[in-house]
């Protein structure tokens, strides 16, 4: 991979948990495979007091609970924490930032970085104007002397305004191509891996459309609760947190056309025209569209589980979504009346996203009087965990006559034993690095998965007595989300079942 020019990465909001969990992890294994530039420098900052000492043991820490598939190396670790350092401050003061930009300058002299600066800001997306506002006055986001590019993490906005005045406030300051708007789910392997299986192979490709698929279905689900979040998921909730983002660019990832080329606005172009191709919600059928669930108490392999309203920080009588499932359609020739469902939950069974093509069934039923979809062919795309690619089709079993068993062809990337599989994280950071934007949102992009949402935000803001389905937590969310379903003899696929008392298998 390219090696990155000589830079230093500045994390505002370094104190919290991304930077000490996810980003410093992804740093050091980049570290570690010698992808990271020459010359490399981290400055935290953050509101916090805290020595450079404290700051560096505090990561330190972090890289050994959480580095993904590295060997640890003490040398190097030592080697890496030695680029770490900490710069306290008010974030919200103007006057703050010529201090920032001394202590810039200062690095730039003595480890000769370049004055290129890859700014990330692991905060709040109300933070994200102030932030890019003042490093503008503080002129640290020309990149006349040197190239400036800022991150910004999810989610981009709480609604269509408000992401519309965030890019209007990042424009202000920043080129759309000194933009990253970060989506992880982007990083995963198998969601990139989505388009090569697509555009590189020649038995995939011809049947991707509405002539041969059935319809399609992506589920990101997750068996954690809110981990002591509740103060900050209860202001944002499953559509925001998950839906808007991970699940839509999943989605037009799948659906769009091939590019043209490789290169980042092709790509980027085509998951665009998705987005303006999704047909509209009417206000009036959103309940037909859209199912919201909130977990409730359950015992869980033996631990009880509280109910989501008696987490800690969660209003009591909060009509925050846990779950959140929707059907739409994309109105395009390829995709036209193939219907899209897509679901994302909290304290549900296990932790597995995936993507699931359901092919349309044989013209004609010569082994079964089954005529409906339910033992379709189904093309299922592992994204997390144990990632990899399974088709099912029908075989015949052994013995008289002609009984059709379903069986799998599948891959797993831990197959690959001699290959590092990246985490998301490091392959996203390596891309801002090197200036690549192909797997991070665009501004028109946010916006229209944003416009695509209003219809239900402002269903649910006006009509607040509108039911939200309690489901048992450790269940696959409310019973009636089956209901989605435009075949009453098919099911959403559920693709972990228990395999022991205290277990979960997955089958992939």
């Amino acid at each position: 991979m390219e090696k990155p020019k000589n830079q230093t990465m500045v994390i505002f909001g370094a104190t919290g948990d991304l930077t000490y969990r996810k980003l410093v992890p992804a740093l050091y294994a980049l570290f570690n495979q010698q992808m990271l530039p020459e010359k490399y420098q981290i400055l935290g900052v953050g509101r916090t007091f805290l020595s450079v000492e404290a700051f560096r043991e505090k990561m330190n820490d972090g890289i050994r609970k959480f580095t993904e598939n590295i060997h640890l190396n003490e040398r190097q670790i030592a080697d890496f924490i030695s680029m770490l350092s900490y710069f306290q401050m008010d974030m919200s003061a103007p006057e703050e930032y010529s201090r920032l930009k001394a202590t810039l300058n200062e690095i730039d002299r003595k480890s000769d970085t370049g004055n290129n600066y890859l700014f990330y800001l692991s905060m709040p997306p109300s933070m994200f104007g102030v932030i890019s506002e003042n490093l503008g006055r503080a002129g640290l986001s020309t990149p006349s002397n040197g190239f400036k590019r800022i991150i910004a993490e999810k989610p981009f906005g709480y609604d269509l305004e408000s992401c519309l005045e965030l890019n209007r406030q990042l424009h202000e300051v920043f080129d759309e191509s000194q933009i990253f708007r970060i989506d992880h789910y982007l990083g995963k392997e198998t969601v990139q891996n989505l388009l090569v299986m697509r555009f590189a192979n020649g038995i995939f490709e011809p049947l991707w459309n509405r002539n041969y698929v059935h319809h399609i279905e992506i589920t990101a689900a997750e068996s954690i609760g809110v981990e002591g979040r509740g103060g900050y998921y209860d202001g944002a909730g499953a559509l925001r947190d998950m839906l808007q983002n991970h699940l839509l660019q999943m989605a037009a990832l799948t659906a769009m056309e091939p590019p043209s080329s490789m290169e980042a606005d092709s790509i980027r172009n085509e998951t665009v025209k998705v987005l303006h191709s999704l047909k509209p919600i009417e206000i009036e059928d959103v309940p037909r569209q859209v199912i919201r669930g909130q977990y409730t108490a359950s015992t869980v392999t033996g631990e009880l589980i509280p109910g989501y309203r008696e987490e800690k920080g969660v209003n009591p009588d909060s009509r925050t979504e846990t779950y959140v499932a929707l059907k739409f359609y994309i109105d395009n020739w390829r995709w036209g009346g193939v219907p899209f469902y897509i679901r994302t939950g909290k304290r549900l069974p296990a932790r597995v996203t995936e993507i699931v093509v359901h092919f349309k069934p044989s013209p004609q039923g010569l082994f079964q009087k089954d005529e409906t979809c339910r033992k379709c062919n189904q093309l299922i795309i592992r994204i997390q965990p144990d990632e990899g690619i399974l088709l099912k089709f029908g075989m015949k079993q052994p013995g008289p006559g002609f009984n059709v068993k379903i069986v799998n062809l599948d891959f797993h990337y831990s197959d690959l034993s001699d290959i590092h599989l990246p985490s998301a994280y490091e392959r996203l950071l390596h891309d801002a690095m090197t200036g690549d934007t192909t797997l991070y949102a665009r501004a028109d992009a946010v916006e229209a998965a944003w416009k695509f949402l209003a219809p239900v935000q402002a269903f649910w803001k006006n009509d607040p007595e509108q039911k939200i389905h309690g489901y048992p937590a450790g269940t696959w969310g409310p019973e009636n989300a089956d209901d989605l379903i435009e075949d009453k003899e098919i099911t959403w696929r559920y693709p972990c079942k228990n395999l022991t008392d205290d277990g979960i298998y997955c089958e992939l």
